[in-house]
Formats: structure tokens, sequence, C-alpha cells
């Protein structure tokens, strides 16, 4: 079976095709960072204007990089939420239009568990059961997992997703846009020690995060400093050390109280060289990742959870279709 996938949740085009065979045939991205860096965030109407631009040259260029005509697809996958509600009709009405034509199945899909499940496109794919820790720019998710639609809700944070949080702590300290990336850059050139910040929530019980205090208290820190750039280095690092250290701490309350041996992140957040050698050093806990190209928002992960939730449950299609800009993941479930 090959599906096709459409990601077009909030700032970046995905499109792939998928075979349950073959593996990935194809895959295509768009980042509109440089369209939305001038506005210091995303700006949602151009956003969804860009997708629309976007989309049906990506999914031609897909289509002949896999060597496909349109009627060779079985089924079209496509982010149905969470995420910026114009950016997801986009992608939902190319989809459920090229589905429609084709008379094939569309099948919606979570942004979220497409994250969850990208680590299976890899040779070194963890198996069922694991706990899930979803770090991104939006969300901050712990989550038990049995099996494809098979999720229990851990943790979450009641503010801040810690990809917010990175955006900005980096917008304070005086950094380009998007900031994460760059915070993290400049952490390696901090000096460790110099100033500490709390963990949030790890003196408490509970799987649940708090980063926006972190925030806070680098912004107070930044203040009090002579703001140099050596300061900045500095603030960076206590900044990231604290929220990788806050973020293991929960992840192994969470593998505690599953009694699981494998956790798998993902999100645009696990891409972070130091969050990886973290949770790397645990001992007895097998740790997974997406490759470094599907850790942010991509098409390859949407056309696989299309072709894996089809597969374990044949997802039934309707004649007409939405969007939810909040989907949460515990009403996930098998169809």
């Amino acid at each position: 079976m090959r599906v096709l996938g459409i990601e077009s949740s909030c700032d970046e085009t995905g499109v792939a095709v998928y075979d349950t065979d073959k593996g990935l045939l194809a895959h295509a991205l768009f980042s509109q960072v440089e369209l939305h860096a001038e506005y210091g965030g995303v700006v949602p109407e151009l956003a969804s204007r860009d997708h629309i631009r976007k989309t049906l040259p990506l999914l031609e260029e897909v289509l002949e990089q896999a060597g496909l005509e349109r009627d060779d697809i079985d089924a079209v996958a496509y982010t149905a939420g969470p995420g910026l509600a114009g950016a997801l009709l986009v992608g939902a009405a190319i989809g459920r239009s090229l589905a429609w034509a084709l008379g094939k199945p569309a099948l919606p899909i979570n942004h979220m568990e497409g994250h969850l499940l990208s680590p299976l496109l890899e040779d070194r794919a963890p198996a069922f059961p694991f706990v899930s820790l979803l770090v991104s720019g939006g969300h901050t998710l712990l989550v038990d997992v049995k099996g494809v639609g098979e999720y229990e809700l851990l943790g979450e944070s009641i503010d801040d997703a810690v990809g917010e949080a990175f955006d900005k702590t980096a917008k304070l300290l005086g950094m380009d846009y998007p900031g994460g990336p760059y915070l993290a850059a400049k952490a390696e050139e901090g000096t460790a020690g110099r100033f500490e910040f709390p963990r949030p929530m790890t003196n408490r019980p509970g799987l649940d995060f708090s980063f926006s205090g972190l925030k806070t208290f680098a912004m107070n820190t930044w203040l009090d400093s002579e703001q140099t750039e050596q300061d900045k280095a500095d603030i960076c690092l206590a900044f990231q050390t604290a929220v990788v250290e806050t973020l293991a701490i929960k992840c192994k309350r969470a593998l505690k109280q599953t009694g699981h041996k494998r956790l798998v992140v993902a999100g645009g957040v696990s891409a972070n060289k130091a969050l990886r050698e973290k949770l790397d050093a645990m001992p007895g806990v097998d740790v997974f990742y997406p490759r470094m190209q599907f850790c942010s928002d991509n098409g390859a992960m949407i056309a696989f959870a299309g072709a894996i939730r089809q597969q374990a449950f044949v997802m039934q299609d309707s004649p007409t279709f939405g969007v939810r800009p909040r989907w949460p993941m515990d009403e996930l479930s098998p169809p």
C-alpha cells in the first residue's frame, strides 16, 4: 500500500510517499522560516497562503522522485490537527480533494501521533510498549504507548511547551527567529555552573511540566548581569541545562511508573544535542529518536502514520471533513 502524506499544520509544508512493502519512497519539505523571520514568529495568514503555493508543487516533486503517477497512490493522509486552523485547512482540502478525485481513502492524522510514530521509520525502531516524550514548539507530552492508537497521557506542560520556552527565552535575549537553535548553539559557548536555574515541578510528585517560570528567571538574570556576550552564553547554558534535567527527571519517573524500558523522544526539540546526551546516559533504558531531518514537522511521519493506521484499523472514510486545531492525544483511540 502506497500512502501520500501531507503536513501543513504550522510553518512547514511537507509531502511524502510511504510504501508498506518498500518503506519511504520520497519526501520533500519547504520551511517558511525566512517568511516569518521579520515578524519574530509565525503569522498564521501568511503561513496558510504559503501552504497554498507550495503543496501541489511539492506533491508533484515527490511523485516524480518516487517514479509514481497519481493513480499509483492507494490512500492520502493529511494532518487534521492540532495546529493552525487555516494552515490545516489547506492540507486537508488538498488531501481530501485528491483522494476524492482518485477514488481512494482520505486519512485524517493527528500531528502529534505522527511525531510519536516517526522513530518507527528508522532501521533501529522501538518495539511496543514504550514511553514517548513529545517535545515541540507547541507541545510537551509524556505518553504511555502500548500500541498504535493505544495511548495514555501521563503528563503535559501546564503553560509553555518546551520549544516555545526555548524560542521565547531566545527572543528575550535578543536572538533571531526561530530562537531555539540559536539558544542551543550559544549555550555551547557558556561556562557551566556560573548561573543556577530552578528545575520546575521536580520537587513534587507527578509528570506535568511548567517552563514559563524559567523564561522569566532567564530574563531577570539577564537584566541583573552586565549583558555581555559571555553573560548571554552562560544564561543560555544554565537555561538549557535546567530544561534538559527537568525533562530527564520526568522521563525517569514515567519509566518507573509504567515499568517500561524503552523511551521514544520525538518533536523538534528531540534534535537538541544536550537533551540526547542526557537521556542516552540513563542506565537500563533504550532511547530512540527519529533521524534529524524528521525531528521537525515533515510529510514522512504523516504518510507513515496513515499507512500504519490503515493497516491496523482500516480507517473509514467520510464524505465531509474538518480540522481540529486542538486535538489532545488522550482523545486518540483505535477507530
